[in-house]
């Protein structure tokens, strides 16, 4: 399927949730966003794609215009997948809504994913629910959200936040 859709130039939607792809299909999936200018929406959630399909799918949002909805939801990404992909919205142009939800994406990975707001301007919607982020998150986050001028929805329930991180982000 992936290598069809290198070439396919009409499927414009992509639900593989719960399938099972692992890292190896993510990385595949990957390879074809490089190319593919159609797809626009593409849904992964659930496939424990881990780290390294999350830094596969990270290079190919940097050269990728036409991906516009990207979910990633509950693939244990942790940290340094969530970096990768952080690196790729700083120079993503097409992405606007981006699922990451349920990823153990820590502290680290909400302030490098904040480092990215301040710059990204196509992100509308970011869903950062049941990562383990704690108050130093929340006020990165805070941060980026007195720049950032294109994000519209910031959904972070089921996390650590607390009192501070959540005053601070009231402020923001």
């Amino acid at each position: 399927l992936a290598e069809a859709l290198k070439t396919n130039t009409s499927l414009t939607s992509l639900d593989l949730g719960l399938n099972g792809l692992g890292a190896h299909g993510g990385q595949a999936f990957a390879e074809a966003l490089k190319t593919n200018s159609s797809l626009t929406t593409l849904d992964l959630q659930q496939n424990e794609l881990r780290a390294d399909g999350a830094q596969a799918l990270a290079e190919a949002l940097k050269t990728n215009t036409s991906l516009t909805t990207l979910n990633l939801r509950t693939n244990q990404l942790g940290s340094d997948g969530t970096r990768a992909l952080a690196e790729a919205l700083k120079t993503n142009t097409s992405l606007t809504t981006l699922n990451l939800e349920g990823n153990k994406l820590c502290a680290d990975g909400g302030q490098a994913l904040a480092e990215a707001l301040k710059t990204n301007k196509s992100l509308t919607m970011l869903c950062l629910g049941s990562n383990q982020l704690d108050a130093a998150a929340a006020r990165a986050l805070a941060e980026a959200l007195k720049t950032n001028s294109s994000l519209t929805t910031l959904e972070l329930g089921d996390n650590e936040v607390g009192a501070d991180g959540g005053q601070t982000l009231a402020e923001a």
